[in-house]
């Protein structure tokens, strides 16, 4: 299946089921603990008050909006933040996420740390992928440098930069 079979799937269902679109393949989405859903939503509401700080125009999503990776896949990041004119009102899709951040469980980790790792990188947007572990209160920040190298780092405290676009968040504030 396509990015845009599955889009039209999607629309065809007036309550679609928490699912991503992965090499062709619909794959179901595990349902969140109460951590996880408290961390997105931290995450989230921090991201976008960063933005707002900096007084950059831009947006932060939640789960709900999909960013195609390539033409048989589409993840559904746990947040995400798009610098520019805000998205028409029934847009699904981002495109040119400049930050993703997914919040790690135990069903999800491999797939977080790995295929979705390499798939967020393969857009020239995406400068900063957060992997966030609620039970160690742990961030692994993957950025993207100058060279287009990816470097990562693990923090546990602190200030977290994320720049371009040019945020600074409170580790300690992703967390619920």
């Amino acid at each position: 299946m396509t990015v845009s079979a599955f889009l039209a799937w999607a629309e065809a269902h007036a309550e679609p089921p928490h699912v991503e679109l992965i090499d062709g393949q619909i794959v179901a989405v595990a349902p969140e603990g109460s951590a996880h859903n408290r961390t997105k939503f931290k995450t989230a509401r921090v991201l976008q008050h960063a933005l707002d700080a900096a007084g950059l125009a831009g947006e932060t999503f939640t789960n709900g909006m999909l960013v195609p990776i390539d033409a048989g896949t589409a993840y559904e990041p746990d947040a995400m933040v798009r610098c520019g004119a805000p998205l028409p009102g029934a847009g699904m899709i981002v495109t040119d996420p400049v930050i993703v951040a997914e919040v790690v469980s135990p069903r999800s980790a491999q797939r977080d740390t790995g295929a979705k790792l390499i798939g967020y990188f393969k857009l020239a947007s995406v400068r900063h992928y957060l992997v966030i572990d609620p039970d160690g209160r742990i961030v692994t920040h993957h950025a993207r440098a100058a060279d287009s190298i990816i470097v990562a780092s693990t923090l546990t405290a602190g200030a977290l930069r994320l720049d371009p676009p040019g945020l600074v968040v409170e580790v300690a504030d992703l967390f619920g």
